[in-house]
């Protein structure tokens, strides 16, 4: 498709940039920061980095300097794809958290290594033209100078400071007056600027083989936690090659496990075998179809997705058409259904895109998961721990069951669509579990129906929530949600917060990018 409709029927806050050069995310100093990259002579990658560093100061609700990371990168003719995720400590064992029914969400028995410093330096040395440490100075000036904080943020950081009153040394660098801070009030985080000094001056070293690495794991000793020096020293990304399946006339491409990103390729597989082109966009038939479709592959990727060591079925099986085909015969087109998992035959986030004028195309994600993460702040580094390690199931035997040194299912997930092998859109759309929803619904958007990136971006959105609820948002017209109700779902309004934030950088036949960003978050999209 190198067509769209320029019509924009949905409430919007903005319109997308054409540019030549382009960075999109949720947070508008960090677009400037990746913005400032280019302008220096960056590449894509420089400014994702940027962008990403930068985030991890004026967006800290979402992600942070412990958090991890995933990214796909078109350079060189190809699509590359990068695993940052890490894994548990070396020492846990299934008895560690006996008697609980499920993983701990804060506390130091829900951190994993952090990862996101090392996606940073792979990113930067594969593919960037800048000095590393150039890549720091906006975050480090933000941080160290201070920085005013947004609405969207405002109320997330609000939730964060009732959330986690029991960790003194959360409240002690992000709450410093004993409180969130409020809309437009300047917010300095010199702990950060420090430790990203550190990262940067010493390439990521200092962080997994040095002081920095010292002081996490003293914390964790401290508190009883697991993670050790020899768990940080022992991390490494892995660059990995990208899931590819077809749908639509494009290719749609995917991190493969850990990462929930095949959810959304199963989903689109079994639309595949639907007759949702021929919906109506927004009509109920249209959302019935979508809701069902990403049951089925939620079903799937719960019991199969794991770290692919640990795995009991390849990833090749669950994007076999003709077990989409089968899928797809489960969907009742009036009633909503509860499905199981079938057997196929074996054969809380920031995201941000970047491209360049030489056509370098970047979508980059990474995350602290659950807002500030495990509410773990190592002491005097401002480096706040993420709580990937409830992503584990306690489920005996289960491919995804808590162990030392494995990587947990993981959410945070950056997509990436070619187009006869040349590439065509770098986006995403953050949220947790809504992440693989998100993509679906993105994709049918522009694929299927020919909305523009803003316009799929703007539209109102819907979250499969487990059994028959179904979140819904309030652009959904009172008679679908009355027909869909009818057909037995169980509908539960919801507010914006509820469903992601989408970035996408659409690749124009004519030269150049339309970037399009989230109008339920703080960001924007820029270029020149």
């Amino acid at each position: 498709m190198t067509s769209f409709s320029w019509q924009f029927p949905y409430a919007s806050r903005r319109m997308p940039v054409f540019a030549d050069n382009v960075v999109a995310t949720s947070q508008p100093l960090a677009a400037q920061a990746g913005l400032n990259a280019l302008r220096a002579g960056g590449n894509a990658a420089d400014a994702a980095i940027a962008t990403a560093i930068a985030l991890t100061v004026v967006e800290p609700t979402k992600n942070g300097i412990g958090g991890d990371a995933f990214a796909l990168v078109w350079a060189e003719g190809r699509l590359h794809g990068l695993n940052a995720s890490g894994r548990s400590p070396g020492a846990w064992t299934r008895e560690r958290f006996a008697g609980r029914e499920r993983m701990p969400s804060v506390g130091w028995d829900s951190v994993t290594v952090p990862g996101a410093v090392s996606a940073w330096v792979a990113v930067s040395q594969r593919f960037g033209r800048l000095p590393f440490e150039r890549l720091f100075e906006d975050a480090v000036r933000w941080a160290r100078e201070g920085f005013l904080v947004g609405p969207v943020e405002a109320r997330a950081w609000d939730f964060a400071h009732r959330k986690f009153t029991d960790f003194a040394e959360f409240q002690r660098v992000f709450c410093p007056a004993g409180r969130a801070p409020s809309v437009g009030e300047r917010v300095r985080l010199p702990d950060h600027a420090r430790t990203l000094e550190r990262i940067a001056a010493t390439n990521g070293e200092a962080f997994y083989r040095g002081d920095l690495a010292e002081a996490i794991a003293a914390a964790a000793r401290e508190d009883g936690g697991a993670l050790a020096v020899e768990d940080l020293d022992a991390h490494r990304a892995d660059w990995v090659e990208p899931l590819a399946f077809d749908y639509a006339g494009h290719t749609i491409h995917e991190i493969p496990p850990n990462g929930q990103g095949l959810a959304a390729l199963i989903a689109l597989g079994i639309l595949a075998h639907t007759p949702l082109r021929d919906c109506t966009p927004d009509s109920a038939d249209a959302l019935h179809l979508q809701i069902e479709a990403m049951k089925l592959a939620f079903a799937d990727a719960h019991r199969f997705i794991a770290d692919p060591a640990t795995m009991d079925l390849r990833t090749a099986a669950l994007l076999d058409p003709a077990y989409h085909a089968a899928r797809a015969r489960h969907i009742d087109l009036r009633h909503a259904g509860t499905p199981e998992h079938g057997t196929p035959q074996d054969r809380g986030t920031v995201l941000l895109c970047a491209a360049d004028a030489d056509g370098m195309m970047v979508s980059f994600i990474q995350s602290n998961y659950a807002g500030f993460g495990s509410g773990v702040v190592v002491p005097g580094t401002g480096i706040a721990l993420q709580n990937r390690a409830s992503g584990f199931t306690l489920e005996a035997g289960h491919p995804n069951e808590v162990a030392g040194g494995k990587r947990p299912f993981h959410t945070i997930i950056p997509g990436f669509v070619t187009c006869t092998g040349a590439p065509r859109l770098a986006f995403g759309a953050m949220g947790g579990h809504f992440q693989p929803q998100g993509h679906v619904q993105l994709l049918v958007r522009m694929l299927d129906w020919g909305q523009n990136p803003q316009a799929a971006a703007d539209a109102p959105r819907w979250r499969v929530s487990g059994g028959l609820v179904v979140d819904v948002e309030e652009g959904i017209a009172p008679a679908v949600r009355e027909e869909l109700a009818a057909r037995g779902h169980a509908l539960v309004p919801a507010g914006p917060e509820d469903f992601g934030g989408a970035q996408l950088v659409w690749r124009l036949d004519e030269g150049g990018y339309c970037a399009a960003s989230e109008p339920r978050k703080d960001g924007q999209a820029v270029g020149f």
